[in-house]
């Protein structure tokens, strides 16, 4: 299992995905795995069967990384939102985000 995040892009609606590493700011493109709208609902623009994308970094604004979380399934309404593994059925609580933003300058 990868790490969750769900990553900010430029002009665009917030996306879920997986990291296989964390993000490292030296590398010129962020690597995801298992992508979707932060609802579970897929994305429209990814043909079916895409397991792979890499972002540029410039591209994004930030990302949040998540800890022990499940993505709603994609037939949620859209209010749903991600909850913490493990917590009881009837009792969801909101999963925690660790904000992870890269600044760069590249004059």
């Amino acid at each position: 299992m990868g790490i969750p995040a769900i990553v900010h892009l430029m002009g665009e609606d917030a996306i879920y995905g997986e990291l296989d590493t964390p993000p490292d700011p030296t590398h010129n493109f962020l690597v995801l795995r298992k992508l979707s709208k932060k609802d579970g609902k897929p994305l429209a623009y990814l043909m079916d069967g895409v397991e792979l994308v890499l972002y540029a970094w410039h591209k994004i604004t930030f990302v949040e990384l998540l800890q022990d979380v499940q993505i709603a399934a994609s037939t949620a309404p859209a209010s749903a939102q991600p909850v913490m593994a493990g917590v009881s059925s009837g009792q969801q609580t909101p999963a925690g985000t660790t904000v992870l933003g890269f600044f760069r300058d590249d004059n």
